[in-house]
């Protein structure tokens, strides 16, 4: 049996590919010829990888349809014709799901961070599957758990079976497919109702609380009216250290190397399924403290006095807790951003919200939006709509980059979805030539 995955280089579908061929079976696939950060584990595993042509596909195949490509795609269409068995991305990972005791994660923010730190604990400390939204997929059968990274995105995250479901924030997103809020909290409410276990949820967020579940809930965050809170918070330029009581008993002391509220935020998550799983603090705090990130999350790189950031961040939310990690890591240096954003819709009406964020910066650079799903009424929709509501903040793009060099003692903070390291690897290509 091989499975074949129409689009294998998207972040979600390269990891299942990971964790397909990890379970034994023989996995290949299709996609552009564009180079894309999640190929190189692809490779290390000896997956194949081809230049979509409908001759591709064979007979004896599985196919594994990625969510950005229609049935009009010529593979899609030959697999098709010849009568072959085709999953969806979310079926297939749906039917993984029912194999494992699966924790699922899900939020507009922090589910990558999340699913990577909770596989990293307990994949240290008794073995786990995981599949991560940065590309990193990883299965061996006899593992009891699957931690998986559930996007919301049309309600993909309705097809798993959660043993738990973690819910890190309810926030406003995707809004070329959500009417409004209540259709986005309608659909946690629906994803929360799959849990077999238990929903374990940020009770700092003002929606959470009115899901209505078939099992226990348990909320954690700062706040005192939470079931497992963080207290004696430090944050320092090392990071963030804290003490965690789970219903109002003492778990564990804690030192996180990362930055900023969101950061603790996710750890508390993690924190929350360790001690219901009954592990023991020493371990929990122990493999947290050597968790060094997601792929994509705050990935830094020093060039002299020069500290470059590569960071997913592609919602006002995410920018604005990105460049406040920035701050408490670096207080003395001046912090620049540059943002690309990826969908006309999300630009268009949340260009206030990605203002206000770039205005925590001292100066901002907005690139041209980054078009990478069609959306109809958008047609007069450019990154000027930011540009325009900034403080301190100008237009770049690939032949601008030497703007850049004037910024001494900076930190300068790469922030979008897909591709703006283009932008950063042709910026430190300059300063190392400046340095030597």
């Amino acid at each position: 049996m091989k499975y074949f995955l129409i689009g294998i280089k998207g972040t979600g579908m390269s990891a299942l590919a990971q964790i397909l061929d990890g379970l034994g079976y023989e996995v290949e696939g299709s996609d552009k010829p564009d180079h894309f950060f999640t190929e190189q584990a692809l490779i290390e595993k000896g997956i194949k990888i081809y230049d979509f042509n409908k001759d591709n596909i064979k007979e004896d195949m599985i196919i594994i349809q990625g969510n950005a490509f229609k049935d009009t795609h010529e593979e899609i269409v030959r697999a098709k014709e010849l009568g072959l068995k085709i999953y969806s991305y979310q079926d297939m990972v749906g039917k993984l799901t029912k194999m494992f005791k699966t924790i699922t994660i899900a939020g507009c923010h922090g589910k990558t961070t999340t699913t990577a730190m909770l596989s990293h604990v307990l994949k240290n400390i008794n073995g786990c599957n995981y599949l991560i939204g940065d590309g990193t997929g990883y299965a061996d059968k006899n593992n009891e758990y699957f931690v998986l990274e559930a996007c919301e995105y049309k309600r993909h995250f309705l097809s798993y079976t959660p043993y738990y479901a973690i819910i890190t924030n309810i926030e406003l997103d995707h809004i070329d497919y959500y009417k409004d809020i209540e259709d986005v909290i309608s659909a946690y409410q629906e994803y929360a109702k799959l849990a077999e276990k238990m929903v374990i949820a940020c009770g700092d967020d003002p929606y959470t609380h009115t899901l209505e579940v078939n099992v226990p809930i348990f909320f954690y965050g700062l706040n005192d009216d939470n079931d497992i809170v963080a207290k004696d918070v430090e944050y320092s330029n090392e990071g963030t250290s804290f003490d965690v009581f789970v219903e109002e008993n003492y778990y564990g002391h804690f030192d996180l190397p990362l930055y900023g509220k969101h950061m603790l935020l996710n750890s508390l998550a993690v924190i929350g399924v360790c001690y219901y799983e009954r592990l023991e603090a020493k371990d929990v705090a122990k493999y947290l403290k050597t968790f060094q990130g997601a792929k994509r999350r705050f990935k830094e790189k020093v060039i002299g006095d020069i500290v470059t950031i590569d960071d997913y961040a592609h919602h006002p939310t995410e920018v604005k807790v990105t460049i406040k990690a920035a701050r408490q890591k670096y207080p003395d240096k001046e912090i620049v951003a540059i943002l690309k954003t990826h969908t006309l819709s999300r630009t268009k009406e949340m260009a206030q919200e990605f203002a206000d964020a770039l205005n925590l910066a001292d100066k901002a650079y907005v690139m041209d939006v980054g078009v990478d799903r069609e959306e109809t009424g958008y047609d007069d929709v450019t990154c000027q709509v930011i540009i325009d509501k900034l403080n301190n903040g100008e237009y770049i793009n690939l032949d601008m980059v030497d703007k850049l060099l004037k910024h001494k003692n900076a930190v300068m903070i790469f922030m979008s979805s897909k591709d703006i390291y283009v932008l950063q690897k042709k910026y430190e290509e300059l300063l190392e030539k400046e340095s030597h």
